[in-house]
């Protein structure tokens, strides 16, 4: 059982790593995007969480509160405690206000738990299809999870999740 864990986390962490990240040329970093998640359910076929995430824009610095969903459809089995994800934000340009993030992100997934977790997440989307989530984000969680499949990210400001 203890081998099928280990050739799970290690074909979910290959394959979430195995993704290629568009083209990041044309794309400014403009800072970092920090969630915190509610404890989830894996369904088998999918699962959704709450999130309450921070933006921290780069320059000038500023921070802008969000609120959101994240569902995963495919496979996922288990339980995860509340955790964190952070993603480093690229856009197409420099001009970053409040609500510019706000929008759908749509990407794939892979998580892994067995007692603490990490995970991986490719998501682009936004407004106007113009941000780009850091092609691997930083999942922590503490659980007992296998997680994989296509993710969708909803991001609004603070009241409006």
């Amino acid at each position: 059982m203890r081998k099928f864990w280990h050739l799970a986390a290690i074909t979910a962490l290959t394959w979430s790593c195995g993704v290629a990240p568009p083209a990041q040329a044309e794309a400014f970093r403009v800072g970092r995007l920090l969630c915190w998640s509610t404890p989830r359910v894996g369904l088998v076929l999918g699962s959704a969480q709450s999130l309450r995430c921070t933006f921290y824009r780069r320059h000038p610095q500023r921070t802008y509160i969000y609120e959101g969903r994240i569902r995963r459809v495919g496979l996922d089995i288990g339980v995860t405690s509340a955790g964190t994800l952070s993603w480093v934000v690229f856009a197409r340009n420099s001009r970053i206000g409040p609500g510019t993030l706000r929008g759908q992100y749509v990407g794939a997934s892979g998580n892994v738990a067995l007692g603490p977790g990490l995970g991986a997440n490719v998501l682009i989307g936004g407004s106007r299809r113009s941000v780009m989530l850091q092609p691997l984000s930083i999942e922590r969680s503490i659980g007992l999870n296998l997680a994989a499949g296509v993710t969708n990210l909803t991001l609004g400001p603070r009241g409006r999740g």
